[in-house]
């Protein structure tokens, strides 16, 4: 660990500090360049916009510019570390739009008071972009500045902690299930964690039929139920109608286990109980919620997902955020809706069921992959999910009303 973190920390600094930068998209080599790109040129595409505000997807980067956005009060697993210790994340989530999607990102760390605040800033600054993805926000304020910034911003608006995880999570699960031949309707689902990402993956699985009075989610305080009067509006919305308080309690006959908590919380003795041929999506980064090993030696039937490369099943938001904003941009949708969510979770758990190019095995280090226990989520790297998923997200956006702008017939198309 020692060694990794000199070199995470070298990796940053050198041989220039952070890991994005600004490149031109024009010559500015000559006399007539820069009278083009500046004065007295500029004043033209200045003229059209002013007189038609879209306009300005013609003539400058906005429609392929994202900006990620963070107060730094929920920094990955490390807490609330204040705005600008959560630049290098920023930074990394620009990295990823960039390598993934070809998306122009920019990392804009904002320090405030109140909600409010940070809402009318992110608001203030919104025009100047295509897409707005928040990052690293504690809950509950997440709900909050998330709902308002869709209802005040004519550009999507997601929070990847929440939906990015979301979708990764359900495309993998259904996939899980479907190994297990089980459905998801029929399905007993515990949820460790009631955060942001938490709430995001269950209201997702329940869009995606799973059933409201199968699904148990635990907070510190233990499972979340009607009568506790501690809960805020958002935990109020899964509190089940049930005497089960603990999570021994309702792990027995359990179908799924989703882990968005801490390290080492779900035990083996709990893995025991739960139902034949179960699901463990440990999500908890670096340390799972239960060891893969300790978890497999307990169920020899179990299929098991965690945040980590080093495993299989790895339920990673790159495999997601990239191409939903890709196809959104693209689509130029207002924002990003459920039919859009959706239409990625299938588009993601369809490719596992198609063979696996070469080059996709060897980024893996791995000889083979085949759709089962060991495979039910793409790898990162599989560069068909690029036109994959943005399709799916760019044609549910045109389905459901909210793009604006037609598609060619052949987008994306391999």
């Amino acid at each position: 660990m020692s060694d990794l973190r000199q070199q995470a920390l070298d990796y940053h600094a050198q041989p220039i500090p952070g890991k994005i930068a600004i490149a031109l998209t024009k010559p500015a080599e000559t006399v007539r360049d820069l009278a083009l790109a500046y004065s007295p040129g500029v004043a033209e595409p200045v003229r059209e916009i002013a007189a038609n505000p879209d306009d300005a997807y013609r003539y400058t980067g906005k429609g392929n510019l994202v900006a990620v956005i963070s107060n730094g009060t929920a920094i990955l697993g490390l807490g609330n570390l204040g705005p600008l210790a959560s630049k290098p994340v920023m930074e990394g989530k620009a990295l990823l739009f960039k390598r993934f999607a070809g998306i122009d990102a920019i990392d804009i760390e904002v320090k405030h008071e109140t909600s409010a605040q940070f809402i009318d800033t992110v608001a203030a600054i919104a025009d100047t972009f295509g897409g707005i993805n928040l990052e690293d926000i504690k809950a509950p304020e997440c709900f909050e500045i998330e709902r308002a910034l869709i209802e005040r911003c004519d550009i999507p608006v997601f929070h990847d902690d929440q939906h990015g995880t979301a979708i990764v999570t359900a495309a993998g699960l259904l996939n899980a299930l479907e190994v297990q031949g089980k459905l998801i309707g029929d399905s007993r689902i515990v949820c460790m964690g009631a955060g942001a990402a938490a709430t995001a993956c269950m209201d997702l699985l329940i869009t995606c039929g799973a059933k409201p009075h199968n699904i148990f989610m635990l907070d510190r305080q233990g499972v979340i139920h009607s009568g506790r009067t501690d809960l805020n509006q958002y935990k109020q919305r899964f509190a089940n109608d049930t005497p089960l308080r603990t999570l021994m309690d309702v792990i027995d006959g359990a179908d799924v286990f989703v882990g968005v908590s801490g390290p080492d919380v779900l035990p083996a003795e709990a893995v025991a109980l739960m139902a034949p041929n179960p699901v463990i999506f440990a999500c908890s980064n670096p340390d799972p919620e239960i060891k893969p090993a300790l978890a497999h030696s307990v169920r020899g039937d179990l299929i098991m997902g965690t945040g980590r490369s080093d495993y299989p099943n790895q339920i990673n938001n790159v495999i997601c955020f990239p191409f939903i904003f890709r196809g959104a941009l693209d689509a130029r949708a207002s924002r990003i809706n459920d039919a859009m969510k959706v239409a990625a979770v299938e588009a993601i758990r369809a490719l596992v069921k198609e063979p696996v190019p070469a080059e996709v095995l060897t980024a893996a280090g791995v000889e083979t992959l085949t759709f089962g226990k060991d495979y039910v989520i793409p790898k990162p790297m599989d560069a068909r999910l690029l036109p994959r998923v943005a399709r799916a997200v760019a044609l549910a956006a045109v389905a459901s009303g909210v793009a604006r702008i037609a598609l060619p017939a052949d987008y994306m198309q391999e």
